[in-house]
């Protein structure tokens, strides 16, 4: 007989829910630096570090990293296609990324609003980051509804 059938609470799934706590921004341009002079340069350079160094002090930064533009993309079985990057197929190159520890995505998202690249052109994609493969958790909590 199941604990639930004896008036006992039935035990806890073998897999929660994922409930992201950490969200990556990727910061896409498409050469937001092109058209700016050097004082407009230094002062984007400097309200960015600035922008960081918040994230740092308020507890939300995680990790950060920027990106050269430079790069491959490998696919296929046994990876045997190799391809360049920039990506054509791509109108904006991912930049870099920021890792936040924050409570949900609407704060997430207000602290992407605040990135200082976006008054030059710049966007900021806002992803929940999973504790494991989604796919894989499925599988995980199928098995374990099964047993």
């Amino acid at each position: 007989m199941s604990n639930s059938t004896q008036g006992n609470p039935a035990p806890a799934p073998a897999y929660e829910p994922l409930a992201p706590t950490e969200y990556m921004l990727l910061f896409r341009s498409s050469g937001w630096e092109r058209n700016l002079g050097q004082e407009e340069m230094e002062r984007i350079m400097e309200e960015t570090l600035g922008w960081f160094e918040q994230l740092r002090q308020q507890g939300k930064f995680k990790a950060a990293q920027p990106l050269f533009e430079e790069g491959k993309i490998v696919q296929g079985k046994g990876g045997t296609s190799i391809t360049d990057g920039p990506f054509a197929e791509s109108k904006e190159a991912i930049g870099g990324y920021l890792i936040l520890h924050v409570t949900d995505e609407d704060e997430a998202v207000r602290i992407a609003r605040t990135w200082p690249l976006l008054q030059c052109g710049a966007s900021v994609e806002v992803r929940p980051v999973a504790r494991e493969c989604p796919a894989f958790h499925r599988l995980r909590a199928e098995r374990a509804a099964a047993s």
